[in-house]
């Protein structure tokens, strides 16, 4: 999640993740980050890769591909595939065209470089 004010919502993703990984019957743990999508040095994150390549992590389940990471998501992808850990994506979203992509990716930017500088 991208700032504070959106804590509600991250909150409900961890209950949705929750509750299909236990209607599943997997066991998990849940990682989560309070953060912009495009900051790729959240702890979460770290935390995520760290246990992929040290062979953890037997399956990544996340609400929505976007909140893994705004860029670079098809990375973490790879390395999941070069390790075998299926990854899951409960929120496959409906096609948004590129135009509503990029104003999302310019807004998420700004946002971000508008709280260094303060």
């Amino acid at each position: 999640m991208s700032s504070h004010d959106q804590k509600e919502d991250l909150n409900r993703q961890k209950q949705v993740l929750d509750l299909y990984s236990a209607q599943q019957g997997w066991s998990f743990k849940l990682i989560s980050n309070l953060g912009s999508g495009i900051n790729d040095y959240k702890k979460g994150l770290k935390q995520l890769l760290n246990d992929i390549l040290a062979g953890n992590i037997g399956r990544l389940v996340i609400t929505y591909k976007d909140k893994l990471l705004r860029f670079g998501a098809e990375w973490v992808f790879s390395l999941c595939e070069a390790r075998q850990v299926e990854v899951v994506i409960l929120n496959q979203g409906y096609d948004i065209s590129f135009e509503e992509d990029l104003a999302k990716d310019v807004l998420e930017i700004i946002t971000v470089f508008s709280a260094q500088s303060c």
